[in-house]
């Protein structure tokens, strides 16, 4: 598991004062891509390398609201991975000591190879994303 800390920003907020849904999807992008970079693959590996990861599918679960100035943790695990696939749970945690879940995302991404097709997920990548790590408010199974 990866933690990402990211603060919510005034122009991430809806009428209502609150993150707007649409927002939680580039904090789970950047999260994504941190974890990678913690995991040896940063944009410059995945360049040189001619690598893509296609997200094909995400599902969120909104549980709470989050509000200007909140700051937040971004968890990110590799839940599962195919052939060419793999599952990553996410959830965003609220970083006030309670750790109470905002957001919890299940995403299927699919390798990209250098021909622009699919890829066998390399075994370096899925070592790297399963490594355990300490990271706070850490649970088990983030399966929603």
């Amino acid at each position: 598991m990866v933690v990402t800390p990211i603060a919510v920003r005034t122009s991430e907020l809806d009428s209502f004062g609150h993150v707007n849904h649409a927002v939680y999807l580039t904090y789970f992008e950047h999260a994504r891509f941190h974890a990678l970079k913690e995991a040896g693959f940063d944009w410059s590996v995945l360049d040189e390398r001619g690598w893509a990861i296609f997200v094909v599918r995400i599902e969120v679960d909104y549980l709470a609201e989050a509000k200007r100035e909140d700051q937040l943790l971004i968890r990110t695990s590799a839940h599962s991975f195919r052939r060419t696939s793999m599952l990553l749970a996410q959830d965003i945690v609220r970083d006030d000591g309670t750790g109470s879940v905002v957001a919890r995302a299940m995403v299927t991404a699919v390798w990209i190879g250098p021909d622009r097709k699919p890829m066998r997920v390399p075994e370096e990548v899925r070592e790297g994303l399963t490594r355990p790590r300490d990271v706070p408010y850490a649970t088990p199974d983030l399966d929603p």
